[in-house]
């Protein structure tokens, strides 16, 4: 230790001036760090030397690689960093960056990396400070310097977790530059690295676009198919990564519109041919992929003529027993958006989507279900017929209704609360409307009535209304038991309450009038003076109802 404190010594008297004998000081300190890299980090800390560090990161000073390389090893520990920073080492290091000499890069960039390891803060100051295009014209230039890279590579993996990087990111070449540097890697583990920096990159649109455009689809394309048959682990590593980046692309509208090409593009066709395969994860790739093309009527509608919706069907059957949870998820996704557009609805309930989704009632999968509802609502939208017939499948509406119950997942019981609805709303059929108040599905509406959401009060409004008015005298219990009239009294008197909600629920109190329970209930709750307020509602409509209501309540008392 004697060594070490007579470097110290020499150290601080040649930032004086007073000693020419630097270099032997440093490597005298880089040995100690190596031995015992805790301790002689708290000696360098007590002994002051790190405030005169700054003065020796000058880019024309020779030893400035090796008082980086200290930095680098000091900054390991968590307990040296803070000083680290408040000795003012960042910016004289972010400086040497834009030197050329590889040894001062890579222990700069690791000196770097290591004061500013797991904090947002110091990372987004090194953005500020900006970085990111210094060491994205660095990638370029030393691309054959594999250590370079590698720094390149991990400080990008860092910098792109902070949301303000991407834009910079953006607007430097770096899709260019990565894709170019894929396209050499060998290595599975040089391929992880580059992978690790594109994900996150690839979460922005602009940059999805700029990957697309550098040809990374091709690369996984290719990679895809020399791995696909493949049982070694780090090649099916390889094979998920590459499609999960590949659907990740596809979310971005612009990129995902370039890939489709009209129906024509390689990406389009290439996913298709995922769909029959035996691999689960290309199985889900290509059912993701399809997915997400779908996010556009025109692109769906092309689909939907072109036969997609078999080859999903088919993907589904295959997984009906036992089936992979996340395939069958994907594939109801893409029915889902491709029953969107009004042109398609008929067709995809010729093909049969209705009773292939309804083998997946038993699921007991959360996103399976929330999935299955989405698809069969968005199915029977405007179609009468498919809507009578799913509402007197007794099966189907006592499984929404134990589903409208399911409290730990609030998505699977909002989509059976307007599955329930929707069955109603377009079927207008007194039959589908007994078979829900027979399986206990009022209950449910009247409490829908209540969302905050206004879309759901409204379908449950416009359900509620014609179950009364298509079967008051089987309803009449379950509405009162359910609280009906006081929660009608409550819609049309909070202040909060949309003009629909108001509207809706103005009629439906004309309309449980012909109930006596009802009505009783009705005329006991102060209506007339709230209803009589109404009159003078800014909507023409709600107004309207108002004076309507209001003659009705009168004639009823």
């Amino acid at each position: 230790m004697e060594n070490l404190n007579d470097a110290l010594q020499k150290l601080k008297l040649t930032a004086d001036g007073t000693s020419d004998s630097i270099e032997g000081c440093l490597d005298c300190l880089l040995q100690a760090l190596a031995h015992n890299n805790a301790d002689t980090s708290v000696k360098l800390q007590e002994s002051g030397i790190l405030q005169i560090f700054p003065r020796l990161l000058s880019p024309h000073c020779s030893c400035a690689a090796k008082v980086a390389n200290i930095i680098a090893e000091v900054a390991k520990n968590d307990f040296m960093r803070g000083s680290c920073v408040d000795t003012g080492l960042i910016p004289p290091l972010v400086q040497l960056l834009n030197n050329k000499d590889h040894e001062v890069l890579l222990q700069t960039g690791r000196a770097l990396g290591n004061i500013c390891y797991d904090s947002h803060a110091l990372q987004a100051q090194l953005i500020n400070m900006g970085v990111i295009p210094t060491l994205v014209q660095l990638l370029g230039i030393h691309s054959q310097h594999t250590a370079l890279t590698e720094m390149c590579l991990v400080a990008f993996g860092n910098l792109a977790e902070i949301e303000s990087s991407k834009e910079q990111f953006a607007s430097t070449k770096i899709a260019d530059e990565l894709v170019k540097l894929f396209k050499k890697q060998t290595e599975h583990e040089k391929k992880e690295m580059i992978f690790e920096v594109l994900a996150p990159l690839a979460e922005h649109d602009v940059i999805k676009l700029q990957l697309v455009d550098a040809g990374l689809v091709d690369c996984l394309l290719e990679l895809v198919e020399e791995m696909v048959d493949s049982n070694k682990e780090d090649d099916v590593s390889e094979l998920k990564t590459a499609s999960d980046l590949m659907v990740l692309l596809l979310l971005g509208d612009e990129s995902m519109q370039k890939l489709f090409d009209t129906g024509k593009g390689s990406v389009f066709q290439k996913v298709l041919s995922w769909l029959p395969s035996n691999n689960h994860q290309l199985q889900l790739a290509g059912a993701l992929a399809i997915a997400n093309f779908a996010r556009n009527d025109g692109n769906c509608i092309h689909m939907v003529e072109i036969g997609i919706v078999q080859r999903l069907l088919n993907l589904l059957d295959r997984h009906v027993e036992e089936g992979n949870v996340t395939v069958q998820h994907a594939a109801l996704s893409a029915l889902r958006n491709l029953a969107i557009p009004v042109l398609n609805k008929a067709k995809m309930l010729s093909a049969g989507v209705a009773e292939e989704v309804l083998k997946f009632l038993k699921s007991e999968m959360p996103p399976v279900q929330f999935k299955l509802l989405g698809t069969l609502r968005m199915l029977i939208d405007t179609q009468a017929e498919a809507a009578e017939k799913l509402g007197k499948n007794i099966k189907l509406v006592e499984r929404l209704v134990e589903w409208c119950d399911a409290k730990d997942h609030a998505g699977v019981m909002g989509e059976s609360n307007r599955l329930l609805s929707a069955l109603i709303r377009h079927s207008k059929s007194k039959d589908v409307v007994k078979t829900i108040v027979q399986s206990g599905g009022v209950k449910h509406l009247v409490i829908m009535a209540t969302s905050e959401h206004v879309i759901m009060q409204n379908e449950a409004l416009v359900a509620l209304g014609l179950i009364a008015a298509l079967e008051l005298g089987t309803a009449e219990q379950d509405l009162a038991n359910a609280k009906l009239v006081q929660i009608l009294h409550k819609l049309i008197s909070d202040d909060i309450s949309a003009p629909e909600i108001k509207y809706n629920s103005l009629i439906m109190i004309c309309t449980i009038m012909g109930s006596e329970q009802l009505r009783k209930e009705a005329q006991d709750m102060p209506f007339k003076e709230i209803v009589s307020k109404l009159r003078r509602h800014e909507n023409k409509l709600v107004a309207q109802q108002a004076l309507v209501t209001e003659q009705r309540l009168v004639i009823e008392s």
